[in-house]
C-alpha cells in the first residue's frame, strides 16, 4: 500500500488535498490504541471454576501461574516458581479459595505443593501431608510450561519474584 502525503490529491476524486478532504476521516477511523488488559487472577479463578462445573478441559498460562479444569470437573491453579498448588473445583463443586490480589501482590492462600514426574501429577497436602497422583491431568502440559518458564528467566530472578515474610 502506498502512502499518501498530506499535500498530494487526495485519492477519493474529489480534487481537494488530502489533508482537506479524507485525512481527517482517515485519522478517526485510526482509533485509541488499544490499552493493556488488567489480568485478575479472582476473575481467571471464577471462569477456571465455570468450566469445571461443565466437565470442560481447559489450559491457560498467564505469567508464572497455570489455570487448568479436566473433563471430570477438577480444576488447579498453579504457581510455577515454587510450585505451589490449590484445588478450586472437585468434581464440577467449586471450592472457595482465599484470594487477595491489589496492584503491587498476589496473595494465595495455597493448599498444596505439586510436582510432575514421568507423565503424572502429584500433589501434597501442606495440612496434613497427604500425597495424591493424577494420571489424567494435563501432565506434558505442564512440565512443557515449567521448562518454557525455567528457560526464559535466570533462577536469580525467578529467586526474586517472590517476598519473603521474614524479611
Amino acid at each position: 500500500m502506498v502512502k499518501i502525503g498530506r499535500n498530494e490529491q487526495c485519492p477519493c476524486g474529489s480534487g481537494l488535498k488530502y489533508k482537506k478532504c479524507c485525512l481527517q476521516k482517515h485519522l478517526a477511523n485510526k482509533g485509541a490504541p488499544l490499552q493493556p488488559q488488567k489480568i485478575s487472577i479472582k476473575d481467571e479463578v471464577a471462569k477456571l471454576q465455570q468450566a469445571a462445573a461443565n466437565h470442560e478441559e481447559t489450559f491457560k498460562v498467564i505469567g508464572v501461574f497455570i489455570f487448568f479444569s479436566t473433563k471430570e470437573g477438577d480444576a488447579w491453579l498453579l504457581e510455577l516458581t515454587d510450585m505451589d498448588a490449590v484445588i478450586v473445583a472437585r468434581a464440577g463443586e467449586t471450592i472457595e479459595v482465599e484470594i487477595n490480589e491489589s496492584p503491587e501482590t498476589i496473595e494465595v492462600n495455597w493448599s498444596h505443593q505439586f510436582l510432575v514426574k514421568s507423565r503424572v501429577f502429584t500433589t501434597t497436602a501442606y495440612a496434613d501431608k497427604t500425597v495424591e497422583t493424577y494420571s489424567n491431568y494435563p501432565s506434558a502440559s505442564i512440565s512443557a510450561t515449567i521448562k518454557k518458564l525455567q528457560s526464559r528467566f535466570s533462577s536469580e530472578l525467578l529467586d526474586q519474584i517472590h517476598v519473603d515474610p521474614t524479611k
